[in-house]
C-alpha cells in the first residue's frame, strides 16, 4: 500500500490504514517541510535555519542528515522517497498521496458541479472533502515559522471550501436551519462579506426578513468601523432583492442562488500557493 501523507490536522503518515510512528519532534519537522515543498529541492541550510533559527547548533547539519536517514527507513517501500539532491533534498511522492491535494481535487469538482447548476451534487462533494480535515492544519507545527504560510493558505482555503457548501446548499433549496451554523461562523469570521450574505440569505429563506435586513445594516457599520468600506456591489444587489422579495431568493426557485458569486471565489490548492493572499477578496 502507498503510504498516505496528512497535513490537514496533526502530521501522520499512514500505510494501510495504520498510522506510523514519526519519531521525535524534530524529525517529524523535517518531514513536514519535505512534504510541503514535495517535489522541490529543499537545501539542508534551509533545513537547519527552518528547525533552529539563530540557536543553530554546529551540528546541525549532520543532526538533519540523521533525520533524513531515519526518514527513508520509514518511507521505505512506500511508494515515496528522499532523495539526495545538491543542495539538499527532495522528496518524491505522489499527488494523490497527499490529503490537502486530495481536498483541493474534490473542492474543485464540486465548484464545477455548482457551476453546472448540479447544487445537491456539490453540496455533498464539498462535504464530502470536508471530512478529509481532522483538525487545524498542521496542528503540532503551529508555533513554528516555517509552517505558517502554508497554514493560512489551507485554513483559508477550508474556510473558502465551507463557504461554497452553504451557498451549495442554499442553491440546492436548503433555507432558515442554516441560520446557527452562519451566525457561529460570522461570529469567527466578522469581516467576511460572503459568510454575512449566505447568512442574510438563509434568514429570508426562514421567513425572517426583517433580520436578513438588519444582518446587511450590521455588516454595513462593521466594515465601516473596522475596514472603512461599504459592503459590496454583490451584497448592496441582495439586499435590495430581499427588500423587494425577489422570486428568484425562493427556496424553489430555478434561478442561480445569487449569492454563490461574491469577492473571494475559490481557486484552486495551487493557485493560491502562487498567489498573493489579497488576490483572493
Amino acid at each position: 500500500m502507498a503510504l498516505d501523507f496528512r497535513i490537514l490536522g496533526p502530521l501522520e503518515v499512514a500505510e494501510d490504514g495504520v498510522v506510523l510512528r514519526l519519531g521525535g519532534r524534530m524529525q517529524r519537522a523535517v518531514l513536514a517541510i519535505l512534504v510541503l515543498d514535495a517535489g522541490r529541492v529543499v537545501p539542508v541550510e534551509r533545513l537547519v535555519d527552518d528547525l533552529y533559527g539563530e540557536a543553530a547548533p554546529a551540528t546541525g547539519a549532520a543532526q538533519v542528515r540523521d533525520h533524513v536517514s531515519q526518514l527513508r527507513k520509514l518511507l521505505k517501500d512506500g511508494g515515496a522517497r528522499i532523495e539526495t539532491q545538491a543542495p539538499g533534498y527532495v522528496l518524491r511522492l505522489d499527488p494523490s498521496q497527499l490529503d490537502a491535494d486530495r481536498f483541493e481535487r474534490a473542492v474543485d469538482a464540486a465548484v464545477a458541479a455548482l457551476a453546472e447548476g448540479r447544487a445537491a451534487d456539490a453540496a455533498r462533494g464539498l462535504q464530502a472533502a470536508l471530512t478529509l480535515w481532522r483538525g487545524p492544519a498542521l496542528a503540532d507545527f503551529v508555533a513554528d515559522d516555517f509552517a505558517q504560510p502554508a497554514i493560512g493558505r489551507l485554513e483559508e482555503l477550508r474556510l473558502v471550501a465551507l463557504e461554497q457548501r452553504i451557498a451549495a446548499e442554499l442553491a440546492a433549496g436548503a433555507d432558515g436551519a442554516l441560520v446557527p451554523e452562519l451566525q457561529a461562523l460570522v461570529g469567527s469570521h466578522p469581516l467576511r462579506e460572503r459568510l454575512r450574505g449566505l447568512l442574510m440569505l438563509a434568514l429570508y429563506r426562514g421567513g425572517r426578513q426583517a433580520e436578513a435586513v438588519e444582518a446587511y445594516h450590521e455588516t454595513r457599520r462593521i466594515l465601516g468601523d473596522e475596514l472603512g468600506i461599504e459592503p459590496s456591489l454583490e451584497l448592496r444587489d441582495l439586499l435590495t432583492q430581499i427588500l423587494r422579495q425577489d422570486p428568484s431568493l425562493a427556496r424553489n426557485s430555478s434561478a442561480t442562488t445569487p449569492i454563490v458569486r461574491v469577492r473571494n471565489p475559490y481557486k484552486g490548492l495551487r493557485a493560491f500557493q502562487e498567489a498573493d493572499a489579497g488576490d483572493f477578496f
